[in-house]
C-alpha cells in the first residue's frame, strides 16, 4: 500500500524554514518572496492499514503548532512549490526515524522492501519565473548530489497534485568479481589508476603489478582457487590500504631538505623524526601518557577513575561536495574513535572548526563547478549541528576562520573528548587484544554505495570528476543506540577488541584488526546491506556509517548477537581472525581476494620529495598613525574577529550541564571566550580545559613561526583561563596543498619545504613547552582544479589542546567585572604586524610575523598561573587575531564596562608607533583587571616577567586611548559592540 502524509505548520504559527528561504532568496540571490509556507512529506509504501497510516500522521505531528493530513492539503496558495528529496540509496535519517515510528505505530519491525520516504515542499508566493524557481531550488534548497528536486507552478499541481516520492533502489546489477590484468604499459598503468580512483601513483601501481607476477604469490593463488591475476577486490582493498588518507605517504616520505642557506638533510619520516619523536621523548619526563599515536584517538590520565580520550579528524573532501552530509559524518565520525579507543570511551562533549570562503562572495566570482562560500557554510554548519545535537553531545569549543583559498577546498575540523574507564573487568581499559579464533563482527547500519571510494578521494584534489558515490549522510540516531549497546556489551565483557569502521570500511578496520593476529577471513556476502546489486569490492570499502568493527571471544557470541539484538542494533558475523599470513576476502563461501598482509601493510613504496626552502618576501607598508579607535571598531567586525554566536547558539553546550566557562562570556554571554572549561562529571572540581589555535596568513611568511605561534596560543589560551603548564596535551591536524611536485604543482619543492619547517617548529615548541602531541591526522591533497582555475588552501595547522585543571572553582573568563579595577598587560609587544588581521585590512602581508620565546613565555605561564591560583584577577584573556586592540574591545563589550589605556605605559620591545602596540600580534600576551586592593599581591606574584599597569575599568561605556594625559582616541562600546556583532548576523 501507498499511503502519503503531510505535515505542516498551522495557520496562526511561523514556519522557520519559510522564513529563513525569505531571508536568504533576498540575501543572495535578490528575490522578493511575499511568502513561502513547507510541509514536511511522508511516503509510506509498506503494508499497513488506513487506520494506522492515520495513526502514524498523529504520531509524527506536533499538534500544537502543526497539522496533518493523510493524502494532500488541497487549500495551499501560492504560486510555485518546490519539492525536495533524496535520491535513490541516499541515506535518508528522516525516513529511518519514520520507520521506527511505524514500528511502534503497528507492533511488528518493517521489512527489507517496505519504506518510508521523507521530502521537504516549499510553497512560495511570489511574483518569479519558472527559471527564478529553478535557480532558488539548485542554489538554497538541494544538492543535486544527493537530491532530487521538482519545480511545479500552481496550475500543474492543481490539476495532477505533487507527484509521489519513492526514490526506490531498483537494481538488476548481478554481483560480480572482475579480474584485472595488471601486465599492461605505465601508461594503461596510470590511466587506470585514475578511472577507477585509485589514487595511487606510478610507483605504486608498479609495485603491485610486480607482486602478482612474483612465482610464490601466483602459486599461493592457484592453490587457493584463485586465478593469477589480480581481482577488483585485491586492487580496492590495497589503493584503500595505501591510500594518503589512511597511509598517510606524505608524512612518511623520504625527503631531501635544503634551506635557504644552502643546507641540506634528509629525512626518513617527518612523523617520526618530529611528531613521534617529540612525543616520546616527552613521555620519557612524565606520567601522564597512557596511549599515544597507536588506537583511534589519543589517552591522557585524569584520575584514577578515568583516563581522558581526545580526537580531532578533518572531512575536507566530502564536504566540498555536499557540505551537509561531509560534515555530518565528519562529527559522528570522530565521535566513533574515542567509542572505538580502547575497550570503548564514553562519548563527553565535540569542538569544531571550520576554514572557509567568505559567505559574502558573490556567487559570479565562485568557479562553475564549486558550491558558493555561503552555501559550504550552511550546510557544514547544518551537518554537525544535526550530528551532535541529535546525539546528546554538547559542544564545547567552536570557531570559524575566512580565506579565500579555501573557497576550493573548505576544511572541517571536529572533535570529540570522552572518558575511558581505568579498569574494566579486571584490564585496563585503554589496552585490548584479539585472539586467533575471535569472531570478526560488524555492528551498526547497513552497508550502501555511499562512501565509496572515500579514502582515495579524500587522497586527490577535488575535480570534476570526483566520485559522486564518495558523499555519505550519517546518521547520529541509530549511532547513539550503536553506542548504548557497545557500552552495555564493554561492563559485560562481551568482546576483546573494537574499532571504528571509518575511512576505508571493511577492508580498513578488519585489515588493521587483522594485524594483531597475523591475518583474518572474511566473508562480505554475510554483511547486511541497504540494497542489492553491490558487488564484494564495493561491500569492502563502502565508508557508509554508524558501524563499528568487534572481535568477539568465540564462547560470547550468542550472548553479544542477543544484547544486539534486544538493543535494536543490527550486528554480523562476518568472519574469524588467524595467523594464515594473509587477509582473505570471501563472498558468500568463494575466496574473491586473498592478500599477504605484510604486502597489504608494508609494502607501499616510500615517496621520495624534495624539499627547497626560501624565505619569501613581501611588501613592507609604512606603518600609518590613524584613528585608533575607528580602526578597533573596523577590526572588531572583521570575518576572523567578529562573533559567530548566530551560528554557534544553534549548537547545545548545555546538554549533560558540565560547562563552566562556557563557548560564550561575558555580562549577555555574547563574546567569546579565549577557551572552555567543563567537568567530567556532574558536580565535580576537577575538569578540563579545551582550546586551539590556528593561524593561516603566518604561513604566508614562515611556516616554522607559524608552527610556533598556533602552538603558543593554544597554550596560553589554556592559562587564560585558570589552566596550568605540566598536564596539558596537544593533538596536531596538518592541512596542507599537495607539496609533490608536479606539471600542476610546479611549487611543490617550496611546499614541502613549509611542511618540513612546521614540523621541526612543532618539535621544539612541543619540547620547551612539555606538551605532547597525543594524537593527530594530516590531510595533503588540498586543491581544487575547476576547469583552467586551481585553488590551493594555505598551508593550514589547527593544534588543539585538552588540560587536566585541578580546581575548577578557580576558573576564569575574560569580562571586566568592575568599575576602578586595574588593566594589566603581560608581556612584551614588538612590531610584529606580519600576517596579521590589521595588514590583511590594508591587503598586505608584510614581512615580521609573530615569534616565540619559549623560555620567556614558560616564565610568564608560571606567573600568570599562579595568580589566578591565588584568584587574584578579577578578569583575564590572551591577545591573537586584533591583538591588544581587540583584547580591549572585548573584555569590554563582554564586561559593559568602559577602559581608560595609556599606551605609553604598554611594556614593548624597541619604539612602536600606537598602531603597532595595538594591533600587532605579538605571542604569549595577557590582559588582566585587577582589584586595586590586590594590587601589590599581584604585581609581586608577577616579578620577574615583563608587565605593566596600563589603565583602569570605567563606568562611562567607552573605550579610550591616551599617550600620558592626552586623548588620542574613544569609541563607544555601544559601537564596538555594533560592529562586533553585526558581521555573521545569519
Amino acid at each position: 500500500m501507498y499511503y502519503r502524509v503531510e505535515v505542516f505548520p498551522l495557520p496562526h504559527c511561523d514556519d522557520p524554514r519559510g522564513l529563513s528561504l525569505i531571508g536568504k532568496a533576498k540575501d543572495v540571490l535578490g528575490y522578493e518572496l511575499t511568502n513561502v509556507r513547507t510541509s514536511d512529506v511522508y511516503s509510506i509504501v509498506a503494508d499497513v492499514t488506513a487506520e494506522q497510516a492515520e495513526t502514524f500522521a498523529a504520531s509524527v505531528s506536533n499538534q500544537v503548532i502543526q497539522g496533518y493530513v493523510v493524502g494532500e492539503k488541497k487549500d495551499h496558495q501560492f504560486n510555485w512549490v518546490i519539492v525536495v528529496g533524496f535520491l535513490p540509496g541516499v541515506t535518508d535519517n528522516v525516513g529511518r526515524s519514520a520507520r521506527a515510528v511505524m514500528k511502534d505505530v503497528t507492533g511488528r519491525k518493517l521489512d527489507h522492501e517496505e519504506k518510508v520516504y521523507s521530502s521537504i515542499e516549499y510553497f512560495i508566493t511570489a511574483d518569479i519565473t519558472e527559471a527564478d524557481a529553478n535557480k532558488i531550488a539548485s542554489e538554497l534548497l538541494y544538492n543535486n548530489l544527493i537530491q532530487s528536486a521538482v519545480v511545479l507552478p500552481f496550475t500543474e499541481w492543481k490539476a495532477n497534485g505533487t507527484p509521489a516520492n519513492e526514490p526506490k533502489m531498483e537494481s538488476e546489477i548481478t554481483p560480480t568479481v572482475g579480474t584485472i590484468n595488471l601486465n599492461i604499459s605505465d601508461d594503461e598503468l596510470m590511466q587506470m589508476s585514475r578511472e577507477k580512483t585509485l589514487a595511487l601513483n606510478l610507483t605504486e601501481m608498479k609495485a603491485i603489478q610486480a607482486y602478482f607476477q612474483r612465482e610464490d604469490v601466483i602459486a599461493k593463488r592457484l592453490a587457493d582457487g584463485l586465478t593469477a591475476e589480480a581481482t577488483d577486490v585485491e586492487l580496492e582493498m590495497l589503493a584503500q590500504t595505501w591510500s594518503e588518507h589512511c597511509c598517510h605517504k606524505i608524512f612518511a616520505a623520504n625527503v631531501d631538505y635544503t634551506d635557504d642557506k644552502g643546507n641540506n638533510s634528509k629525512y626518513s619520516s617527518l612523523y617520526k623524526t618530529f611528531i613521534q619523536k617529540s612525543t616520546k621523548e616527552i613521555g620519557e619526563e612524565v606520567d601522564w601518557l597512557v596511549s599515544v599515536f597507536k588506537d583511534n584517538a589519543g589517552v591522557i590520565k585524569f584520575n584514577d577513575k578515568v583516563d581522558v580520550v581526545y580526537k580531532v579528524e578533518t572531512h575536507n573532501s566530502p564536504s566540498a561536495l555536499d557540505p551537509f552530509g561531509g560534515s555530518m559524518t565528519g562529527i559522528v565520525g570522530v565521535n566513533r574513535d574515542p567509542m572505538g579507543t580502547g575497550i570503548g570511551a564514553n562519548l563527553l562533549f565535540n569542538v569544531w572548526g571550520y576554514c572557509l570562503g567568505s559567505p559574502f562572495t558573490p556567487a559570479s566570482e565562485v568557479p562553475e563547478g564549486l558550491l558558493t562560500p555561503l552555501r559550504i557554510r550552511d550546510g557544514v554548519h547544518k551537518g554537525v549541528i544535526c550530528g551532535g545535537n541529535e546525539s546528546g553531545i554538547p559542544y564545547m569549543h567552536g570557531w570559524e576562520y575566512f580565506d579565500e583559498r579555501y573557497m576550493g577546498k573548505p576544511l572541517v575540523y571536529c572533535g570529540t573528548a570522552g572518558t575511558l574507564p581505568v579498569e574494566v573487568n579486571g584490564n585496563r581499559g585503554a589496552e585490548k587484544e584479539i585472539h586467533c579464533g575471535d569472531i570478526a563482527v560488524m555492528v551498526g547500519g547497513e552497508i550502501g554505495k555511499d562512501g565509496i571510494h572515500g579514502a582515495t578521494f579524500s587522497s586527490e584534489e577535488l575535480h570534476k570528476d570526483s566520485p559522486v558515490q564518495a558523499v555519505q549522510i550519517g546518521d547520529p540516531i541509530t549511532q547513539k543506540k550503536v553506542g548504548d549497546f557497545l557500552y552495555e556489551a564493554r561492563d559485560k565483557g562481551l568482546y576483546r577488541f573494537v574499532t571504528d569502521n571509518g575511512a576505508g570500511g571493511l577492508s580498513s578496520s578488519m585489515g588493521e584488526m587483522a594485524e594483531e593476529t597475523n591475518g583474518c577471513v572474511l566473508d562480505v556476502g554475510k554483511a547486511p546491506l541497504k540494497y542489492a546489486g553491490m558487488h564484494p569490492w564495493e561491500i569492502l570499502v563502502s565508508e557508509a556509517q554508524e558501524r563499528m568493527s568487534f572481535a568477539v571471544q568465540p564462547e560470547n557470541l550468542e550472548a553479544f548477537l542477543a544484547l544486539a539484538e534486544k538493543r535494536d542494533v543490527l550486528a554480523t558475523a562476518l568472519g574469524t581472525f588467524n595467523d594464515s599470513g594473509y587477509f582473505t576476502v570471501q563472498y558468500n563461501g568463494e575466496t574473491v581476494g586473498q592478500l599477504n598482509m605484510e604486502f597489504l601493510h608494508d609494502g607501499c613504496p616510500k615517496l621520495n620529495i624534495p624539499a627547497k626552502w626560501e624565505l619569501p618576501t613581501w611588501e613592507e607598508p609604512k606603518v600609518e598613525e590613524t584613528d585608533l579607535g575607528a580602526a578597533v571598531k573596523d577590526m572588531a567586525g572583521r570575518l576572523n574577529i567578529c562573533s559567530n554566536e548566530y551560528k554557534a547558539r544553534q549548537y547545545d553546550h548545555e546538554v549533560k550541564g558540565l560547562s563552566v566557562i562556557k563557548p560564550f562570556g561575558g555580562v549577555n554571554m555574547d563574546v567569546v571566550n579565549d577557551a572552555a572549561v567543563s567537568m567530567i562529571e556532574p558536580l565535580a572540581t576537577e575538569g578540563v580545559v579545551l582550546t586551539s589555535g590556528i593561524a593561516p596568513r603566518y604561513s604566508d611568511i614562515d611556516t616554522y613561526h607559524m608552527t610556533a605561534s598556533v602552538i603558543d596560543m593554544s597554550i596560553r589560551k589554556t592559562i587564560a583561563v585558570g589552566g596550568k603548564l605540566g598536564h596539558i596535551a596537544g593533538l596536531d591536524n596538518y592541512c596542507w596543498p599537495d607539496p609533490v611536485e608536479s606539471e600542476k604543482t610546479p611549487d611543490g619543492q617550496y611546499k614541502m619545504a613549509q611542511l618540513v619547517r612546521s614540523s621541526q617548529a612543532l618539535y621544539d615548541y612541543c619540547k620547551a613547552f612539555q606538551v605532547p602531541c597525543i594524537s593527530g591526522k594530516d590531510s595533503c591533497k588540498n586543491d581544487s582544479t575547476i576547469g583552467d582555475k586551481k585553488i590551493s588552501i594555505p598551508p593550514t595547522l589547527l593544534f588543539s589542546t585538552i588540560a587536566k585543571m585541578e580546581d575548577i572553582t578557580k576558573a576564569i573568563d575574560l569580562s571586566t567585572k568592575r568599575a576602578g579595577d586595574l588593566v594589566y598587560v603581560i608581556g612584551d609587544t614588538a612590531a610584529e604586524l606580519g600576517g596579521s588581521e590589521y595588514f590583511a585590512m590594508l591587503g598586505y602581508t608584510g614581512n615580521n610575523v609573530p615569534k616565540v620565546d619559549a623560555e620567556k613565555a614558560k616564565s610568564i605561564y608560571a606567573a600568570v598561573s599562579s595568580a589566578t591560583e591565588k584568584e587574584l584577577v578579577h578578569s583575564l584573556t590572551t591577545p591573537a587575531f586584533g591583538g591588544l586592540g581587540i583584547s580591549f574591545a572585548k573584555k569590554a563589550i563582554a564586561g559593559c564596562l568602559g577602559l581608560d589605556i595609556d599606551l605609553d605605559k604598554l611594556p614593548t620591545t624597541g619604539e612602536l608607533s600606537n598602531v603597532e602596540k595595538l594591533f600587532s600580534e605579538s605571542n604569549s600576551r595577557f590582559v588582566a583587571t585587577v582589584c586595586p586592593s590586590k594590587k601589590a599581591e599581584f604585581e609581586a606574584t608577577l616579578a620577574g616577567i615583563t608587565f605593566a599597569e596600563v589603565g583602569t575599568v570605567t563606568l562611562d561605556q567607552t573605550v579610550t586611548f591616551k599617550s600620558g594625559d592626552q586623548t588620542l582616541s574613544s569609541i563607544a562600546v555601544e559601537d564596538l559592540t555594533a560592529s562586533y556583532k553585526g558581521t555573521l548576523t545569519f
